[in-house]
């Protein structure tokens, strides 16, 4: 028997408010894994809202990180474009913002701090692997169709956490260069790393909303019911060895 609860979460990293998103399930009795979900370029929506329940109905208590601040979202590619583009081009800030989250998540009374993880989506991998590469205290990270482009490039040993990317095989939004990027950083650092090409699959496969938006402003997205489930499984069984 499961009792599912959310709740609104306002912190402050920096001169920024964020206002974030907790689930947890309220029937389980101990302490357990926490996991950071960070958006997509639209912002902390009701789909990112929704990924944290799914992680709570694991038996994780999940933080949907607002790394925008202030909850704000994107109406449209150009205001999502122009949010992203606000923190990636400002990284101590996002930095701040990602380990403020983490230490809130971190200090949730339902939380094992020592057991701590981190999914993100597009933007959001892009983020969650950073914080693998800055050697944030995490037991892993998954990335799901993220960008997968460095603003640190780890040192020998510096990555903690155990890394797996779950990538569309036809994603046209992440280059070659990139991939054969992470993979060479990710060898030198000597991580524990997992890159997981899916056949057929673009950009956008793990949100069911991917389709309408591709057609609705010509970009390269489409849903893939069978690919988001395989991801979710590789993620489960990731949690499953490391927690």
């Amino acid at each position: 028997m499961t009792d599912i609860r959310t709740e609104d979460v306002t912190y402050t990293a920096g001169d920024t408010t964020c206002r974030g998103h907790i689930a947890y399930d309220a029937a389980a009795g101990d302490q357990r894994p926490g996991v950071m979900v960070v958006h997509e370029w639209w912002g902390l929506d009701d789909y990112i809202r929704g990924r944290a329940r799914g992680l709570a109905e694991l038996g994780y208590t999940a933080l949907a990180v607002d790394m925008y601040g202030d909850g704000r979202t994107a109406a449209d590619p150009e205001g999502a474009g122009a949010l992203m583009n606000s923190v990636l081009g400002d990284m101590d800030a996002g930095t701040a913002r990602f380990k403020t989250a983490f230490d809130v998540l971190s200090g949730h009374p339902t939380v094992d701090a020592n057991r701590v993880a981190a999914i993100g989506y597009c933007f959001g991998g892009a983020m969650v692997l950073h914080g693998a590469r800055i050697g944030l205290d995490l037991k892993g990270v998954v990335s799901f169709h993220g960008s997968l482009g460095s603003f640190h490039k780890p040192a020998k040993g510096e990555v903690k956490a155990r890394v797996l990317v779950c990538h569309g095989a036809a994603d046209a939004l992440v280059s070659d260069e990139e991939i054969a990027g992470i993979r060479e950083e990710m060898a030198d650092a000597d991580a524990d790393f997992r890159f997981v090409a899916y056949e057929g699959a673009l950009h956008g496969f793990s949100n069911p909303e991917a389709t309408a938006n591709g057609e609705k402003y010509g970009l390269p997205l489409k849903y893939d019911e069978a690919v988001d489930k395989r991801s979710w499984d590789d993620m489960k069984a990731l949690f499953s060895e490391i927690f």
